[in-house]
């Protein structure tokens, strides 16, 4: 799903301002992990909701991080791009 942006020809000074803030704002979205009550790794920042896997989980998916990078650039065409939320 593609996002539309919005129309800025028209926009005042003030408008475009306030829409550069907003689009370094959520650029610059930090990563922060935790431990969850039952042990597991919770990674924050990357949507609304956590990415929590148990260690041997990140082990795994970590260890075919070359297969994934290789998937992504290979079906970058059907992959669709989504900001932080």
């Amino acid at each position: 799903m593609s996002r539309i942006l919005p129309d800025l020809s028209q926009a005042s000074r003030e408008e475009l301002i306030a829409q550069i803030e907003a689009m370094r704002r959520a650029s610059q979205t930090k990563l922060t992990l935790k431990v969850s009550s039952k042990g597991a790794l919770s990674v924050y920042g990357m949507g609304r909701w956590p990415v929590t896997l148990y260690k041997t989980q990140w082990q795994r998916l970590l260890s075919e991080s070359a297969a994934i990078e290789a998937f992504i650039t290979s079906h970058a065409s059907e992959l669709a791009d989504k900001a932080s939320d």
